[in-house]
């Protein structure tokens, strides 16, 4: 029994010293070894050996990078406002041993220079600033905590500002103030769009009206150019219809004048004229009294001495002149007035004409044309270029008898067919008259 009892405590005490003697280190973990209570060295991740109860652990350290958010912080700034702040700093034990022996407790030294060096920057700036420069701060922050922890073996990786809580009457003036400003900028850009639509408007009126003027102004000049012309031609016709009265009013005295002289009057004949123009000459309401002239045989006399030799009886007769007077147009006794009686057409207005006449007398070819099989009754059946439209299935016609003429033929004495009076001009047919083209 009592050598069972040994043995067991012999067992037990190869145990513990064992178990103190072998030391296994997690990756990313480090550990710090005190030999009597001095630090020895870092233990490395994996198997370690230890002295048995001469060597222990002191602290074993995370390597890995760490994240530690910190609570909200009232900060002052320039402008006397307290504001919260939360920030998150983001770091990592470069040195286990300073980490441990620097230091009594890294993370709440972190946090305490994190609360002192954020008031110390945001105190320098307004509310203003500090709701728009989080990277300004965020930089300065991270220089300042990872200069201070340097010695403890720690490197701040980053600082950020996780919130910015202005007071609840700040936030409701913010609110109030960022309202008005939305509210000016859509007043503004309301007032542009006004103001650009008025010009756009006032542009296109200035444009309309110019285009308008111009038009009215173009249409002013043609109508007064139109007038102009009508004018200038109407005067033309009434000064060419007042020559050719003037003329006519001429041939027809001559003609008077010439018949006069042809009928050989006598003085009888002249007084019987003129006793009977007498009446007509004191026709009139206001005529109430009429003086024959005294000298009234003696004009007639003298009148038929002028106009008349004395034959044999005594009396005096008109002898008419051997020349004959020379017939005239009124056009041809003058070069310059000649353009005046021009009742000719245009030239290409004529050779429109003629070229839409032959367009119109052209046969349009019939569907049917080219297929085989008899033709339709009533279709016309063409023999050759010049063969005239006939009609299928009629009768022929008889031939002509005396005194008949056929359809179409001019009538005696008048105008052949295709032909053009003198003096008419090359103007365009008229309905009704004939085409020796067929």
């Amino acid at each position: 029994m009592t050598l069972f009892i040994v043995l067991a405590v012999l067992v037990l005490l190869i145990a513990t010293v064992v178990s103190q003697a072998v030391l296994v280190i997690p990756q990313a973990t480090a550990a710090v070894i005190e030999r009597l209570g001095r630090f020895r060295t870092v233990a490395a991740p994996g198997l370690n050996f230890l002295v048995p109860f001469f060597d222990r652990v002191r602290a074993k350290i995370d390597l890995r990078e760490q994240v530690v958010s910190f609570p909200p912080q009232p900060v002052i700034t320039e402008d006397n406002l307290t504001v919260s702040i939360d920030t998150v700093v983001y770091f990592q034990v470069t040195d286990p041993r300073a980490a441990v022996y620097e230091i009594s407790d890294y993370i709440i030294g972190v946090e305490q220079l994190t609360t002192t060096t954020l008031r110390n920057v945001v105190g320098g700036m307004t509310l203003e600033q500090t709701l728009t420069s989080r990277d300004q701060i965020n930089g300065q922050l991270r220089g300042v905590l990872d200069e201070a922890t340097g010695r403890w073996g720690i490197r701040v990786a980053r600082v950020e500002l996780k919130a910015i809580d202005p007071p609840p009457s700040i936030q409701d003036s913010m609110e109030k103030q960022m309202r008005a400003d939305r509210e000016k900028r859509a007043m503004i850009l309301t007032a542009e769009g006004e103001r650009e639509s008025a010009i756009k408007t006032a542009e296109g009126q200035k444009q309309s009206q110019i285009l308008g003027a111009e038009g009215a102004k173009q249409a002013s000049i043609l109508a007064a150019e139109g007038e102009r012309q009508a004018a200038i031609m109407r005067a033309q016709g009434e000064r060419a219809a007042r020559y050719l009265q003037a003329q006519g009013q001429a041939k027809a005295i001559e003609k008077v004048f010439a018949a006069v002289k042809a009928g050989k009057p006598t003085p009888e004949l002249l007084a019987y004229q003129y006793l009977q123009t007498l009446p007509q000459m004191a026709q009139g309401d206001a005529n109430k009294v009429w003086v024959i002239p005294s000298d009234f045989n003696k004009s007639l006399e003298g009148f038929a001495r002028m106009l008349g030799d004395k034959g044999d009886d005594g009396v005096f007769r008109y002898e008419p002149p051997t020349e004959d007077v020379p017939e005239s147009r009124p056009e041809q006794e003058d070069e310059s007035i000649a353009s005046w009686f021009d009742t000719s057409s245009d030239p290409k207005v004529a050779e429109a004409v003629r070229a839409a006449e032959e367009v119109a007398r052209k046969e349009v070819p019939s569907p049917v044309s080219g297929l085989g099989g008899s033709p339709r009754p009533g279709s016309r059946a063409v023999d050759g270029p010049s063969a005239g439209p006939k009609l299928s299935g009629a009768a022929p016609r008889p031939p002509l008898g005396t005194g008949e003429q056929a359809p179409g033929a001019p009538a005696p004495g008048g105008p052949v067919p295709g032909t053009q009076a003198p003096g008419t001009g090359p103007g365009p047919a008229q309905p009704g008259q004939g085409d020796s083209r067929g």
